[in-house]
């Protein structure tokens, strides 16, 4: 398995996967596993055939343990740096204009439930089991902390966060984690499901519409107003908008060009 890469890139028609190859380690997260999935992130990006990718690990045991703290991995920061990988890794995933799904097929523990919270949706199957146990080593939850905020409620974040205790995949969905929760053997069954809803939409108006929630998630009510009164006219301008309104008085399926 170690001459193996750590992490897989496989394009499957229209959508793009990314799996954490790293089972025997619980598919921890290292550098070269964060510097992967950025990789498989552009690339997708820069593909005009993709509509979607999907982010999973590999096995059926864990999604992704968090990082890797084996001997020679644990707590290694370069403070000469501004940044470090893990929010390098959360910043490309924002500016990623494809969807995002997690196909968590297992435990989710730590830096992995960051994993979960950067993506635009989640299925997990019922067996999956959540945690950030990091203040049972003497740390917090810093780094996803940025990413979860934006998902679950504050009052059920605090717990999960100041707790360290392990939850279900159940409790994960209705603290808002997750977004479906189903039974393991049609787990792939309901990513497919719900790659389907996505990649038959215009990828015009995807791309630009998740663009405008980030930004608009940032701004006051009333700036978000004033700016997406600028966004829609543009909207209306693109080749699928017009192609979407064709379709629709001609009653056929539309025929979508991305642009």
């Amino acid at each position: 398995m170690e001459s193996e890469p750590v992490i897989l890139h496989d394009k499957r028609g229209p959508v793009f996967w990314i799996t954490i190859n790293r089972p025997e380690r619980r598919n921890a997260v290292t550098a070269e596993v964060m510097s992967g999935i950025r990789a498989g992130i552009r690339r997708a990006n820069e593909d005009p055939t993709i509509r979607a990718i999907v982010l999973t690990g590999a096995g059926d045991k864990a999604f992704c343990a968090g990082a890797d703290l084996a001997p020679g991995q644990r707590f290694v920061f370069d403070h000469s740096r501004n940044t470090t990988d893990y929010c390098e890794l959360l910043r490309e995933v924002k500016v990623n204009s494809l969807p995002l799904i997690a196909r968590v097929n297992g435990t989710v523990m730590a830096g992995g439930t960051g994993l979960v919270a950067m993506c635009d949706m989640a299925v997990a199957a019922d067996h999956a089991r959540f945690g950030m146990p990091e203040v049972r080593i003497g740390l917090f939850p810093m780094q996803i902390y940025v990413v979860l905020k934006e998902r679950i409620t504050p009052i059920k974040l605090n717990e999960w966060c100041m707790t360290g205790e392990a939850f279900d995949a159940c409790e994960a969905k209705e603290g808002g984690l997750v977004s479906y929760v189903v039974p393991a053997d049609e787990l792939d069954a309901k990513i497919e499901w719900l790659l389907s809803r996505l990649i038959d939409k215009s990828p015009t108006a995807i791309r630009r519409g998740k663009y405008a929630m980030a930004a608009m998630n940032t701004m006051t009510f009333t700036q978000a107003a004033l700016y997406a009164e600028a966004q829609l006219p543009t909207l209306t301008m693109t080749e699928d908008a017009r192609e979407g309104k064709a379709a629709f008085n001609e009653k056929r399926p539309p025929v979508w060009t991305g642009r």
